[in-house]
């Protein structure tokens, strides 16, 4: 009887041990999933479709290329709904998930401007430590339907219970003390009209940095499945109404001059092939000389400032014949 009695209290204890895990885990789930969801702000917009953003006219999917290099002010101020889906690396297999995910936000000939970049053929990503990482903020913004390669355990221990993968985050959770120690950061300074031989040497070598990214220690420039994808992305245009316009932003020189010949031959052989086949506009800046030899227009080798990405802006309204049509339709 004792023993029994003895096991008894044994598995009530436990059972309110768990409980109290349990119940303490979920607790701080909650506040900690805010400071999780910060890591995420670039996506953010994505919850505005729907809400702020409706009827979506003009788009674009890509990304850094398509994330900084298109803006929409001038078209937004005429009342035409427009939306940026390109982040940071994103792939077209992501770029194709959102628009699955998405797509029902966008208007019938709704022109979707789709960034083709050198390596948007293979990876952005350098590593498969850093694809993986870049994987996991779309478990945030993408339903199990719809997310590549969806794994159960990673969605659970990243999006849903993301405190179960907090790691030392988990102390951004404690009260901040009055006299810890606050670093601000500084601001940035504008860019000056003319750049001087230094800071066109700092260019020089960052733009070295970023082709050394893109392209060395990379095994297949041209992976099938990201051909096979660009393709479904047109289809998924052509089948839901929407104008999709192929495009290669503009490239300063310093990151054109070390691209291989044989590369380019490729790469262009394979965009006219795509387009051909499929009847799409191809538009391609990357060697424009309004761009290229201007460095005040950009913030990297290959990613236009503000002040590029507005003027880059004025020209594709002026020379893309889809974007002519969508701000004049009876022209």
């Amino acid at each position: 009887m004792n023993t029994k009695k003895t096991f008894g209290i044994f598995l009530i204890k436990c059972i309110a041990v768990s409980t109290t895990a349990v119940l303490l885990l979920f607790l701080l789930n909650r506040p900690y999933r805010k400071i999780d969801d910060e890591k995420y702000m670039d996506m953010w917009g994505l919850r505005m479709l729907g809400n702020q953003i409706n009827n979506v006219r003009l788009a674009n999917i890509g990304s850094s290329h398509g994330a900084y290099d298109f803006v929409y002010d001038t078209f937004t101020e005429s009342g035409i709904s427009c939306f940026n889906f390109g982040h940071t690396s994103q792939t077209f297999e992501y770029d194709l998930a959102l628009l699955a995910e998405y797509g029902d936000h966008l208007d019938k000939g709704c022109v979707l401007l789709i960034p083709v970049s050198y390596f948007s053929f293979n990876n952005e990503t350098a590593n498969e430590t850093e694809a993986q990482a870049l994987s996991v903020k779309y478990y945030h913004f993408l339903s199990p339907k719809t997310m590549p390669d969806y794994d159960l355990f990673t969605d659970v221990v990243t999006n849903r219970l993301p405190i179960l993968s907090a790691g030392e985050e988990l102390l951004k959770l404690l009260p901040k003390s009055p006299f810890s120690l606050t670093v601000f950061a500084a601001e940035e300074t504008p860019a000056e009209p003319e750049m001087d031989e230094a800071a066109v040497a700092e260019f020089a070598n960052r733009a070295a940095q970023r082709f050394d990214r893109h392209f060395n220690n990379k095994k297949e420039y041209f992976l099938p499945e990201r051909e096979e994808q660009l393709y479904a992305i047109i289809g998924y245009c052509k089948e839901h109404g929407l104008t999709p316009v192929l495009i290669t932003t503009p490239f300063s020189s310093y990151y054109n001059n070390p691209v291989p010949e044989d590369f380019l031959d490729r790469f262009y052989g394979t965009i006219n092939r795509i387009a051909s086949d499929t009847n799409v506009s191809y538009y391609d800046y990357s060697h424009d000389q309004r761009f290229s030899e201007n460095l005040i227009y950009f913030s990297d080798s290959d990613h236009l400032n503000p002040e590029g990405a507005a003027y880059f802006m004025e020209i594709l309204t002026e020379e893309v014949t889809e974007l002519k049509a969508l701000i004049s339709p009876t022209s």
